[in-house]
């Protein structure tokens, strides 16, 4: 990773700053950014824009990292865009220190692709922190803050301030900011940041919120207090008190782009049907039933937390084990810690990334929490998979209703294991 704005924005201007032919929603934060991108996306088409959005990482392919009116972009225009931009990345690669990265090369072939269809609007997530991430070449009219914790702690800092510092320089002058509810450590820089550059705030629990929710089959069905009034009987079909507070916070961010405040409400019926057309794929995602098997990208301890609480009050195991594969510079201990109350057995393994920690490093952690008797080690997916599955139906009789498997720990690992469960 290099956290320097100087290639991409050079490359950019080469293509001839594609990313200034459309506005943009930013979103950065710690937990949630992808969900609440998603469900901003769907708002906005329900409302009849056309819609780019750039979110990472991806599941099964890279093209969905660019989606055009909710859907990956198509290999030709991948591909066709991507030869067209290779010759100045070149170019770009011989004149600079460092070459461009990953990360870089896919945000311009993001931007080059929303001006080529051309969108109406982009929504746009940063890869890691904000004021120095690639995608920070915006200068978005609307910025949005999910909640921020402790994550990635060797490049941001290792304090929550440090961090949302970091995050806070996706704000700009003149930008409408939407914030999730934070703690007081990561609100105060997001506020002088916003007094530093003359940017507005809504926040949520002044401005905006959660009035109430209930869980409903498939999903919950909420009841949102919006910055233009309030927005009754919209049902979104996620699981989890951290799914409804991305949608209140989506919301915000859709009235703020749209223009709705406190003289203009937005159609009901059209936030309805953005919200009930909303996915998120590998967040408590179930692939499987009989055992009920779901796949849940948590990967620090505030998403766990938010993963535990859902699972606590949306779902009846009578029997959970969880298949468990985290990247070495993760906290092991805290998901595990987390994760030892709702699961009887867990089944320890290692994901594809280079960066995986391995299996048995893994189990000597999870042998301390859960003890020995309570933990499996599988080397590789397909085998813990299988022998949770196994553990899951063991001592269980007759219907399999109240039996699961959650897939946890890593996007990488719930990455893996839907190749494999949702062929």
């Amino acid at each position: 990773m290099v956290f320097d704005l100087t290639r991409i924005e050079e490359l950019l201007d080469l293509l001839g700053s594609p990313q200034r032919a459309y506005p943009a929603i930013h979103l950065t934060g710690t937990n949630g950014k992808t969900s609440t991108a998603r469900m901003i996306d769907s708002l906005l088409r329900a409302f009849g824009l056309h819609t780019g959005r750039y979110t990472s990482p991806h599941l099964e392919t890279v093209r969905e990292r660019i989606s055009l009116d909710g859907e990956p972009v198509s290999e030709e225009r991948f591909v066709a865009t991507y030869q067209e931009i290779a010759p100045l990345a070149e170019l770009v690669d011989q004149r600079a220190a460092e070459p461009l990265t990953y990360f870089d090369m896919t945000t311009a072939l993001a931007f080059a692709a929303f001006a080529d269809a051309p969108v109406d609007v982009a929504v746009v997530e940063v890869g890691l922190g904000g004021v120095d991430d690639a995608t920070n070449v915006l200068s978005a009219g609307v910025s949005v803050i999910t909640p921020i914790g402790l994550d990635h702690t060797e490049w941001l800092g290792d304090r929550i301030e440090d961090i949302a510092l970091a995050k806070s320089g996706i704000i700009h002058k003149g930008t409408t900011v939407v914030s999730a509810a934070q703690d007081e450590e990561a609100a105060r820089p997001i506020l002088e940041r916003c007094a530093e550059v003359g940017a507005t705030i809504a926040r949520e629990g002044s401005e905006f919120g959660v009035l109430r929710r209930a869980v409903a089959v498939g999903g919950q069905v909420l009841s949102l207090q919006g910055l233009g009034g309030v927005y009754d009987e919209v049902f979104i079909p996620l699981h989890g008190a951290h799914q409804a507070q991305n949608a209140a916070v989506a919301l915000a961010a859709v009235e703020a782009f749209l223009g709705a405040g406190a003289r203009r409400q937005l159609d009901v019926e059209a936030v309805r049907e953005g919200f009930a057309a909303a996915s998120s794929p590998g967040r408590l995602e179930r692939v499987r039933s009989a055992p009920t098997i779901l796949l849940d990208g948590a990967h620090n301890p505030h998403g766990m937390t938010a993963t535990v609480a859902a699972l606590q009050e949306e779902f009846a195991f009578s029997r959970l084990v969880a298949v468990l594969g985290v990247l070495l510079d993760k906290d092991a201990a805290s998901l595990l810690e987390l994760l030892e109350p709702v699961v009887d057995m867990i089944v320890v393994s290692r994901n594809s990334s280079p960066r995986a920690m391995p299996a048995e490093e893994l189990a000597g952690i999870a042998e301390e929490i859960f003890g020995p008797d309570r933990v499996e080690v599988a080397a590789e997916l397909p085998d813990a998979i299988e022998a949770a599955v196994r553990l899951a139906e063991t001592d269980v009789q007759g219907e399999l209703a109240g039996v699961g498997v959650l897939i946890t720990g890593s996007m990488v690992t719930v990455a893996d294991a839907r190749k494999l469960l949702k062929r």
